[in-house]
């Protein structure tokens, strides 16, 4: 277990509170700017995969067409409906909206994570050294799910607070969705807690900067937790972001709109600023917690800590594209699937993985043979497969007699 706490505190108390100010303005600034090149880069890179030309009027490539949407919907008329809730209709907005940012704040972005010399990710602003991410609580990744649970809430009231069917329709298929991910997300990142020892996310980065050869390669947790927990993760995070192929929540040809229905001006865009938001941090958070962050392969590339914010930037530009990617590609599933893959596929894989990997860490303290070792796995592979073929049993009888019953009433 690694435990590294911010070095910034603890010292003079004006330039403790000053550096901290900087960095959540530094970081907040530059998740507005992200967002808005991210809206840029989805449908340039859409229309490029579309044959089509995209935005090319607003500036050099068209990369200001998203700042005059953001602009015209400013300056929108703010419309509220007659039956809504006022209060919780304002308020809904920013409920989906600031849980993005304070996620983003726990994440490093930057340092040099080198354990060839010892070194954790400090860095030097003004005169103090601190670590390059805005925060670093011990409890780290709890706060990330919580601050994923909070955002339900902003989605679910606003379709409660607006005062129309179709909203909250929208926003109840939205809770559900996001609480049948919640589960299996919460499952892989507990792998991942497992593998570390830790929950703060920048002892994350530590563990995996770790690797063998020397250092040379890192101990990412993709490798080391076997790869499931990052496909479950992945797909789950998808699903919660609402998506494609997972954007049930605004199927115009089922909902009108979604939750948002009722939205206009600037409280609609707050609704999608928080959707891309969420995309950036989520990506972020796929970075930490299974590529190792900022760290990254010290062979032929240099040292200090701008070198950690290239691998980052790196890592969450590939996450990015990926999103973008199934967008343009993958068509939307009906709800009855992603319901199923959530609760009947997912949630199952990622729970008999968990206990699979703590095994074998419990193993790992007792000193296992490799013949014990392989015992164990072969019996949970087994009984893995007994269980998995008495759900599937289920599942299937359970839909026969559904067919039936259908078919008895027409």
């Amino acid at each position: 277990m690694i435990l590294a706490a911010d070095p910034l505190y603890g010292g003079d108390l004006l330039g403790d509170i000053l550096i901290t100010l900087l960095k959540a303005g530094v970081a907040f600034t530059f998740l507005l700017v992200a967002v808005m090149l991210m809206i840029w880069f989805e449908r340039k890179l859409i229309s490029d995969m579309q044959n089509r030309i995209g935005p090319n009027i607003a500036g050099p490539w068209g990369i200001f067409q998203t700042l005059a949407d953001g602009i015209k919907l400013f300056f929108k008329e703010d419309l509220v409906p007659e039956n809504a809730d006022r209060f919780v209709f304002k308020l809904a907005p920013y409920l989906a909206l600031v849980p993005a940012f304070l996620v983003f704040a726990i994440v490093p972005l930057g340092g040099d994570f080198n354990r060839k010399d010892g070194s954790d990710g400090v860095v030097s602003i003004f005169g103090h050294d601190t670590f390059l991410q805005v925060a670093d609580p011990p409890m780290g990744i709890l706060f990330f799910l919580a601050m994923s649970s909070i955002a339900i809430y902003g989605i679910m009231l606003a379709g409660w607070g607006s005062g129309s069917k179709y909203p909250l329709l929208g926003a109840v298929r939205a809770s559900a969705q996001m609480i049948s991910y919640e589960a299996a997300l919460g499952l892989a990142i507990a792998a991942v807690v497992l593998q570390t020892g830790s929950l703060s996310t920048h002892d994350m980065v530590i563990d995996q900067a770790a690797g063998g050869y020397g250092g040379i390669i890192p101990n990412w947790n993709i490798v080391v937790t076997g790869f499931v927990p990052f496909f479950v993760f992945f797909i789950a995070g998808t699903a919660e972001l609402n998506r494609p192929p997972f954007d049930l929540v605004e199927a115009e040809q089922e909902l009108v709109g979604g939750f948002h229905t009722e939205y206009s001006s600037i409280r609609f865009a707050l609704f999608f600023l928080a959707e891309f938001m969420n995309t950036i941090t989520m990506s972020a958070i796929m970075v930490l917690l299974f590529l190792g962050g900022p760290a990254g392969p010290a062979l032929f590339f240099p040292e200090g800590w701008w070198i950690g914010t290239f691998w980052f930037f790196l890592k969450l530009m590939a996450f990015l594209f990926t999103f973008v990617w199934f967008r343009a590609t993958l068509p939307r599933f009906r709800y009855d699937q992603l319901m199923d893959l959530g609760w009947k596929v997912l949630i199952p894989i990622s729970l008999a993985w968990f206990l699979l990997l703590a095994g074998l860490r419990l193993g790992d303290d007792r000193d296992w043979t490799y013949n014990e070792t392989l015992a164990f796995m072969v019996g949970c592979i087994i009984t893995f497969a007994l269980l998995g073929g008495l759900l599937i049993g289920a599942i299937n009888t359970a839909r026969a007699e559904r067919v039936r019953e259908e078919a008895d009433r027409g």
